[in-house]
């Protein structure tokens, strides 16, 4: 059945997908807590004024706000930002590829964490498609990362692997503190409940990583401002998404709305074989065919 959640889902995904692309331009202009810190600045504005038209035009009433609301809010923004900083750490070892194959295991993560904070639970059907939709992610980053199965498990007992499965659990966690923020505020609309939630969390992130540029890397802040022309390019695509990511987030389970978003691989697959013509590997094939199954499985079965 069409829910409305997929399509907005689906815009999140491509939206973060073209994110990623333009911050990759940012690589040898900032740190990276310098260019962590203008996702958050450069789309905090944004945000706001989404919040004020939805107020203004779109005739809505603000959320009341609890105490729960802003610790989700707290919670999860410090998990984004502790994900992004445990990430580039985890690319300092030499054999990070084995650490950055487990990091994918987020959605089991979301599913686990969800059922404990939110009482989420899954169908059987979800569960599949979960599964499928996990399995051909990992299979993908097996072929992108060039390690063989015999590697994965010989790399478990390394420091890379817990410092992969912390940074899981920190992306993880963000998502279900997220959609606990939206849902603390009650029966309103989704899209305003999602709308101040993003505004509130996106005030906290540029507080607490402003404060530590500010103490920890002198200078930053100045090149953050005068590199203002790629960084806003960052902010708009990175509010666009974040605006679907929580307004999906508020509407559905976060693991359904996760496995969903893994379709911004499918996307990345497509491009590089159509437009790129780069070659394919038979494992690539596997892992998309997996990804489109859950898909599918949880957009018609669930």
């Amino acid at each position: 059945m069409f829910e409305i959640w997929i399509p907005i889902t689906i815009a999140g995904a491509f939206f973060q997908n073209l994110r990623s692309v333009l911050q990759k331009y940012l690589k040898d202009r900032l740190s990276t807590g310098g260019a962590t810190y203008v996702r958050f600045i450069y789309a905090l504005p944004l945000a706001l004024a989404y919040c004020w038209g939805l107020k203004l035009l779109g005739g809505y009433e603000w959320p009341q706000w609890n105490w729960v609301f802003l610790l989700y809010c707290l919670l999860g923004g410090t998990a984004q930002i502790l994900f992004t900083f445990f990430l580039i750490y985890l690319f300092s070892f030499k054999n990070f590829a084995v650490g950055t194959t487990l990091s994918k295991t987020e959605i089991i993560q979301i599913a686990l964490l969800g059922l404990i904070l939110l009482g989420d639970t899954l169908s059987l059907w979800a569960s599949i498609a979960i599964g499928f939709s996990l399995i051909g992610v990992m299979a993908l980053s097996l072929v992108q990362s060039q390690i063989t199965l015999a590697n994965l498990v010989k790399g478990l007992k390394e420091r890379s692997t817990l410092i992969g499965l912390i940074c899981g659990a920190f992306l993880g966690a963000s998502v279900v503190f997220f959609r606990g923020a939206g849902l603390s505020l009650g029966e309103g609309p989704a899209e305003m409940r999602a709308a101040f939630a993003l505004a509130v969390s996106l005030v906290m992130q540029t507080l607490i990583m402003g404060l530590y540029l500010r103490l920890c890397e002198p200078g930053e802040l100045s090149k953050c401002a005068r590199n203002w022309a790629p960084a806003l390019s960052v902010g708009v695509s990175g509010v666009l998404a974040s605006i679907c990511w929580f307004t999906a987030f508020t509407m559905q389970n976060a693991s359904y709305v996760r496995a969903l978003g893994q379709i911004e691989l499918v996307f990345t697959f497509i491009a590089s074989v159509l437009f790129f013509k780069e070659k394919t590997s038979p494992m690539e094939y596997l892992g998309i065919a997996l990804i489109v199954s859950g898909i599918l499985i949880l957009i018609l079965l669930r």
